[in-house]
């Protein structure tokens, strides 16, 4: 059979009627290779996916490309050739000349040619001798059953059409299903080596226009500025809301959606999202993980394809208390060794992911001891929780007037009211702002689908304006006050500790499978203790089990790993780090609980 990314130029014939019991069959088409003798492909979209069937000289080989790998697909007209274009003696030696195809309204077109091609964009899923990844496939239909342009083109739309509702997973209609609400995407530009840009600019967007995934891109500022954004602006108005770079800017999301007043309904109705372009990205790991998504470095392509799919599940959330303040982390929280490492290797961020084992190796050296008061409500039975919830697509959002649904909406004031914004696409032309491959360029714009806008970093007159008052909410605590004494039936472990790690995601990062028995919402906290007294060889073979989470199962005088609902962490003394999803904290007491189902995230689509 053909390798579909050659882009097969095929002319339609015929259309047969039998269907296959096993799977429902809505369109079946029957269509010749023009490059091959005796060849045909007989094409039918089912409710499994494509199914290509080639037939030559009685012989015959069938593959089926799965709706859960095909991202979106385009109506396309031949291009006109320029006189001389073929002029060229030796160009029958090349080979088969390549189609060249324009948008319908182009003012390129070839009037001769009456087709019109279909095209559909598929990521297969593909095994290799070391790991799953996906390639990008291309499949071409032309459509010349009819005398005109207009009626053939009718017939690539149906299929077009149909298509998109069974991706969207919608009843099939004449209609496309309407795309009119954008994604918010809040980009970090300086997450990990600095190169978020460059890889939503060549990984996401091109995915994202694929798809007719329109969106709306702001490049965060400044620290808090994500935070801020959040909080303070209509997010009513996207149908999610994308964190890219670092667990930190998703963090900053998180909590600036616990600082609304209707925080309730907008997690519930705005889901949220994470693209990995930082140094730990653990939560994108876990996701992935769980969803037997490949995870490559610095490739996007299933949490993306992610976003388009629209298909998210609930996440539990950690409501974290300090001294001075309140917080909710999806991650984890840290004190003692993985802390140290995390926030002093900040100084090697240039490297990326590779900057904890250089750091791992120089604090093993020189090992710290950390005194305090350790306290948990365990989770005696972690087989009796009750099941995580299956993946779920959400609705648009019920508030359709673009008005908050809040109390004291006059509080939320809109920030960046006067910020620039480009426009990408018109009437389906790319027109490029300026150079995004411009280094030094003072205003960059990405491509993307049609309403697509980006929001440059340089945009005047947009300085962040906020609630004058900026409160935490969230669901009531069950705990007590950070300073009250803890409920009876609590254990309390009171010395010397190398490091004590408190995480409800499987990964931490990218290369560290902490939990493995965790679940996105299974409402228990995985605590780490590794007490003093431990040996720096029994500490570098934790170090470097990490990665296939042999640590788990210690269970000795010094390391043991404890399923918790709640915890209090007292450390003696000034000196240490604590962390929050990464991010630094005062240092000091500090208490967390977890709540289930709290968050809407966004996960690959594992239907079949």
């Amino acid at each position: 059979m053909a390798t579909p990314q050659h882009n097969s130029d095929v002319l339609v014939v015929s259309r047969n009627e039998h269907s296959d019991s096993k799977e429902h069959v809505y369109l079946e088409e029957t269509f010749y290779i023009l490059s091959k003798k005796n060849s045909v492909f007989r094409v039918r979209l089912t409710s499994k996916g494509l199914s290509l069937m080639k037939e030559t000289d009685g012989n015959s080989k069938e593959q089926t490309i799965l709706l859960r790998d095909i991202i979106g697909s385009k109506c396309m007209r031949s291009k006109r050739r320029h006189p001389g274009a073929t002029s060229c003696v030796c160009s029958s030696l090349v080979g088969h000349q390549q189609l060249k195809v324009v948008d319908e309204n182009s003012g390129d077109l070839d009037e001769n040619d009456i087709s019109a091609y279909l095209y559909i964009y598929a990521y297969i899923l593909k095994h290799s001798r070391r790991n799953l990844k996906r390639e990008r496939t291309t499949i071409t239909l032309r459509f010349r059953s009819f005398d005109k342009y207009e009626d053939n083109n009718k017939e690539a739309q149906k299929w077009r059409t149909t298509l998109k509702c069974l991706i969207a997973g919608q009843p099939i209609t004449n209609v496309p299903p309407p795309n009119d609400k954008k994604l918010l995407i809040l980009l970090n530009p300086k997450s990990g080596p600095g190169r978020a840009r460059e890889l939503f600019q060549t990984k996401v967007a091109p995915l994202l226009q694929e798809a007719e995934v329109p969106y709306e891109l702001h490049v965060t500022k400044h620290a808090q500025y994500a935070r801020e954004f959040v909080r303070t602006r209509n997010v009513y108005a996207w149908k999610g809301i994308v964190a890219v770079g670092g667990d930190g800017v998703l963090f900053e999301v998180l909590n600036g959606m616990f600082e609304r007043l209707d925080w309730q309904q907008a997690l519930m109705e705005v889901p949220l999202g994470i693209l990995p372009c930082g140094s730990g990205n653990g939560l994108a790991k876990t996701i992935c993980h769980l969803y037997n998504e490949p995870y490559i470095g610095e490739n996007l392509t299933g949490l993306t394809m992610a976003l388009a799919r629209g298909k998210v599940a609930p996440m539990d959330v950690v409501r974290i208390e300090t001294k001075t303040k309140i917080m909710f982390s999806f991650l984890s929280v840290g004190w003692g060794l993985l802390s140290d490492i995390d926030i002093e290797s900040e100084r090697l961020r240039a490297i990326g992911g590779h900057r904890f084992t250089v750091w791992a190796a120089a604090r093993l050296v020189g090992l710290r001891r950390y005194k305090g008061v350790l306290s948990y409500a365990k989770i005696k039975d972690v087989s009796n929780l009750p099941r995580p919830k299956l993946p779920l697509t959400l609705s648009h959002s019920i508030s359709q007037d673009g008005a908050l649904d809040s109390p004291d909406a006059e509080a939320f004031i809109d920030c960046d009211e006067h910020a620039d914004v480009f426009t990408s696409t018109v009437n389906g032309k790319h027109q490029r702002v300026d150079s995004w491959y411009s280094v030094n360029s003072r205003r960059s714009a990405f491509y993307s689908t049609r309403g697509s806008e980006y929001h440059s970093v340089t945009s005047g007159g947009s300085e962040m304006r906020s609630p004058v008052h900026a409160c935490m909410h969230g669901p009531a605590p069950h705990l007590p006050s950070l300073m009250s004494h803890l409920p009876s039936h609590w254990v309390h472990e009171q010395g010397e500790f190398i490091m004590v790690h408190i995480a409800y995601q499987q990964f931490i990062g990218e290369d560290f499978l902490f939990a493995p028995r965790s679940q996105l919402s299974d409402g228990v906290i995985w605590m780490l203790v590794i007490k003093a007294g431990v040996s720096r060889s029994q500490l570098l073979s934790f170090l470097l089990g990490a990665g296939q989470g042999t640590h788990a199962e210690m269970n000795n005088e010094y390391i043991k790993m404890i399923p918790v609902s709640a915890f209090r962490i007292v450390p003696e003394g000034t000196e240490g780090y604590l962390t929050v999803d990464g991010e630094c904290v005062e240092y000091g007491p500090i208490q967390g609980e977890i709540f289930p189902n709290l968050v809407n995230i966004s996960v690959p689509d594992t239907k079949i």
